[in-house]
């Protein structure tokens, strides 16, 4: 009983056979009115049954007649193109046309992934797009449904693969490996990120080695140089092992949305990509979050697994829906963090007095520690600012615009005054920026 029952659930009439019944009924009817059809209706009628008969014949004589398969990720990465690739086997001895319906989950509110193509007898095929989710969680995908007709097209078979699958979707992970593959590469530029001149020199020493030409003289050892019978240089390289904090807002000030993220998405992919950087130029990365209480803490550290540990916390952050607490901020670190660190602290200010309010807590923190506070661009704003105003209502929302634009810079200027490192950027260019920034602080040796 289970069998027949699955057997019509998985059989479909395509829209040759309602064609072909129309006609027929035309031809009864026109029998009616023109004698001389004699039995051609019903001889139309007979084909019509045969030709059913043979394709309900042809969709279920052979065992395995379709396979497909979905292929994704372990995991996908926020706020990324994340590939999926549906892979399609042929199976019947014939030239089959197949529509695909793959049920994504219901955070993409996609209602356009159904795919019409041909394969031909015993072929493969294969079907690629791209998902691209905006908020971290569990991703259920549901069933890859095929659908197959034989060239005659009267009857469709159904078939079902896959089934519930879920899958998290973690801090931008493939955001990240795209500067971990450049900051091994001498192309960095290519992502936007620039060279720094170095200013002084660093004070970690490697090793003395042979002068050639372009090195600087004033770096010269005189005492190798004698013992060698030929000139001798010290080699410095840049400070290692200095700790790096990423400090995450995660109050309300964080849940403006941009493209389909919010700012905190923005943060955390930022962070991650900042996190491997500096791990890669052999410092120690770290993690803090906070909102009306601390969250979770990471000790700064680039062992082997310590990216994965950050990743693992950053899942399972949420936006909360207060103001953050800086004393307990600064509590934390100053009873946690013994070693001079740069903390980069990812908040926002929509307004000047906002800044103002956090100012004295700032001030505390960069008495410390190297503080760096990094904040965003309304774009918004910013377009609204750009564009001539066509009316008086227009020409007001351009000036108040205009106004928020300048308290921005405004609080950049006041950050600096009071000895504190800024940088506003639209969230577009956060990672970007964010690396920039480390590498002129590296470059400067300010940490």
């Amino acid at each position: 009983m289970k069998s027949i029952r699955h057997f019509y659930l998985n059989l479909f009439i395509g829209d040759r056979f309602f064609v072909c019944l129309g006609l027929l009924v035309c031809l009864f009817l026109l029998k009616f009115f023109f004698s001389w059809l004699g039995d051609i209706p019903e001889i139309a009628f007979g084909v019509f049954v045969l030709f059913t008969a043979l394709d309900l014949w042809l969709l279920y004589r052979t065992r395995q007649p379709f396979e497909a398969q979905r292929e994704t990720g372990s995991r996908l990465s926020n706020g990324d193109d994340n590939p999926v690739v549906i892979q399609l086997q042929n199976n019947y001895p014939f030239r089959a046309g197949v529509r695909v319906i793959d049920e994504l989950p219901f955070q993409f509110q996609l209602r356009d992934k159904d795919f019409r193509t041909t394969i031909p007898a015993y072929g493969l095929q294969s079907i690629h797009f791209k998902v691209r989710p905006v908020k971290r969680g569990e991703y259920e995908f549901g069933y890859t449904r095929v659908f197959v007709r034989s060239p005659l097209a009267l009857l469709v078979r159904r078939f079902n693969f896959e089934g519930s699958r879920v899958l998290p979707v973690y801090p931008s992970f493939l955001h990240m490996r795209k500067y971990e593959l450049m900051a091994i590469s001498p192309h960095l530029s290519e992502l936007g990120i620039k060279r720094v001149r170095k200013i002084g020199q660093s004070s970690e020493f490697e090793q003395i080695k042979s002068y050639v030409n372009g090195d600087d003289i004033r770096k010269i050892n005189w005492k190798a140089s004698a013992r060698q019978g030929d000139l001798m240089v010290n080699n410095y390289i840049d400070e290692r092992a200095q700790h790096i904090y990423c400090i995450v807002d995660k109050s309300r000030v964080m849940r403006m949305p941009f493209d389909g993220l919010s700012l905190l998405d923005y943060a955390i992919n930022a962070s991650v990509a900042l996190a491997k950087v500096a791990m890669m130029k052999d410092d120690k990365a770290g993690l803090i979050t906070l909102a009306e209480k601390m969250g979770a803490m990471v000790p700064a550290d680039r062992k082997a697994g310590h990216l994965n540990n950050i990743l693992q916390v950053l899942y399972r952050e949420k936006t909360r829906y207060l103001e953050n607490n800086l004393d307990a901020l600064y509590a934390t670190i100053r009873t946690r963090l013994t070693q001079r660190s740069l903390l980069v602290f990812f908040t926002n200010f929509e307004s000047l007095s906002a800044m103002r309010r956090q100012l004295p807590h700032l001030r505390r923190l960069s008495a410390f520690h190297l503080l760096l506070v990094v904040f965003f661009e309304n774009s918004e704003l910013k377009s609204l600012a750009s564009e001539p105003g066509a009316d008086t209502e227009g020409v007001y929302n351009q000036t108040i615009a205009e106004k928020f634009l300048y308290e921005k810079k405004l609080m950049v200027q006041e950050l600096k005054q009071h000895g504190i490192l800024s940088l506003l950027t639209a969230p577009q260019n956060l990672t970007v920026n964010i690396i920039n920034e480390y590498l002129a602080i590296k470059a400067r040796n300010r940490i």
